[in-house]
């Protein structure tokens, strides 16, 4: 297990799901799926999205949510969500760190949310727009921790194709 974790409630549109896996591989983070999905894990947009980073991917898959509290008991938890009054950039995330995104039609459920006011946190936007796409909200959400932990474990430097660095 990773430092960095994803978990996506109910996924509904593999693309986006793609997306994440990519994401996560390339900032070693590992993902965690919260069944029903909305799509086969052998679907070929979900495959296609996350190109060929699969096999970078620490993936796991659940039943449900009680399924994944079973496997993870006291996970450290940050609930993004819409709904929350507190901005993400506000948490010092902990080590070992587990963030939460719901599907994409309607978020995280209610009652969860109410069960854990203090770990919900909200991206800014303008006026009174819905949401974010699912993939970049685990992008900046993942982005977010990394800044606080000044990246460590990345490659900060990139090459040019014929030597050198800009």
């Amino acid at each position: 297990m990773n430092p960095i974790n994803v978990v996506l409630l109910e996924p509904e549109i593999p693309q986006n799901t793609g997306n994440i896996s990519r994401t996560c591989a390339a900032t070693h983070a590992s993902l965690h799926l919260i069944r029903p999905l909305g799509f086969s894990l052998e679907d070929r947009y979900l495959k296609r999205a996350g190109l060929d980073y699969w096999p970078y991917l620490d993936l796991h898959v659940y039943d449900d949510l009680a399924d994944f509290r079973a496997k993870n008991p006291g996970a450290d938890c940050y609930y993004f969500t819409t709904k929350a009054g507190s901005c993400y950039t506000e948490p010092v995330y902990p080590e070992q760190v587990y963030l939460f995104f719901g599907k994409e039609t309607k978020g995280l459920p209610e009652d969860l949310l109410r069960e854990n006011p203090d770990r919900c946190v909200r991206i800014p936007m303008w006026q009174e727009l819905r949401s974010l796409n699912l993939s970049n909200s685990v992008a900046i959400a993942v982005y977010e921790v990394l800044r606080q932990r000044d990246f460590a474990g990345l490659n900060r430097v990139g090459h040019l194709s014929e030597g050198g660095v800009i």
